[in-house]
């Protein structure tokens, strides 16, 4: 299937009734288990690549130049359309976001999200023009390519829920061209419900942070098109790890082996089908 192709079966995705679920896997292995249970699309995660790396997740922890061969394994991994965390676009400069989309676009990606903070602790935010011309310069970009570009507003993840100014945010991001909103972090379902009936786009939520964990048909319900996973699956793996290692160290014992998954299951994920 040509990039072209992927690129419509992502967005048709986005055009059907209802919402999806597009998980976040952090390399080729963990994105042969999802595509093999069934979900339709992926999306990268920076938190998971970070941590596999050994890293801490943001503060320029992990380059582009990381970041786009990690989704490229990824992309290679499966046959379902791949978008990516692009994190601020590698660069304060609208023409680094857009130089981003554009090698994101290269390396076999259908999609991918532009977020609004700065990854500077004195300013985690950009201020409001600057953020919408970074997003416009990578929707021009994305325009000129096969690409389904997502816009960020991070205010909830930086100590910032202003729910009127994140919702102006995503608004003048529409306007530049996003065909994706999202705003991490919002822990209401009824904030969630304002967002979605506010914005002219669909949008994006995550699952896995703080609050109540919402069900995929609550989330549809409150006008939700897409739901991602963010680092939370990789923390759920590196979870089942510390447990393990503990119960090891303090207890003498081996149990953890019970809930683990067969070599003859992992080997089977792992054999490309077809």
């Amino acid at each position: 299937m040509s990039q072209t192709e992927q690129v419509a079966r992502f967005r048709a995705l986005h055009a059907r009734p209802g919402a999806f679920v597009i998980p976040n896997p952090w390399d080729a292995g963990s994105a042969r288990i999802l595509a093999a249970l069934g979900f339709e699309a992926l999306a990268t995660t920076s938190a998971g690549l970070a941590f596999s790396l050994g890293r801490p997740d943001g503060r320029g922890a992990v380059s582009r130049e990381e970041t786009l061969a990690n989704a490229a394994a990824i992309v290679a991994a499966t046959s379902l359309p791949v978008s990516a965390d692009l994190e601020n676009g590698f660069g304060h400069a609208p023409e680094d976001c857009a130089e981003t989309i554009r090698a994101a676009a290269r390396v076999g990606l259908v999609g991918g999200s532009i977020e609004d903070a700065t990854g500077e602790a004195d300013r985690p935010l950009y201020d409001f023009n600057q953020a919408v011309e970074r997003v416009a310069a990578a929707a021009e970009a994305a325009r000129a390519l096969p690409f389904m570009l997502t816009a960020r507003a991070e205010n909830y993840l930086h100590g910032r829920p202003d729910l009127d100014d994140t919702i102006r945010r995503l608004q003048a991001f529409s306007k530049a061209g996003a065909e994706v909103l999202y705003a991490p972090g919002l822990t209401r379902l009824e904030d969630i419900r304002t967002l979605c009936a506010a914005v002219d786009r669909p949008v994006n939520v995550v699952m896995g942070l703080a609050g109540r964990p919402f069900t995929v048909a609550e989330l549809a319900e409150a006008g939700v098109k897409r739901i991602s996973l963010g680092g939370s699956l990789a923390r759920a793996a590196l979870g089942a790890l510390a447990r393990a290692g503990r119960e090891v160290l303090a207890e003498g014992h081996f149990g953890y082996a019970a809930q683990a998954m067969t070599g003859a299951e992992a080997q089977a994920f792992m054999t490309p089908r077809g």
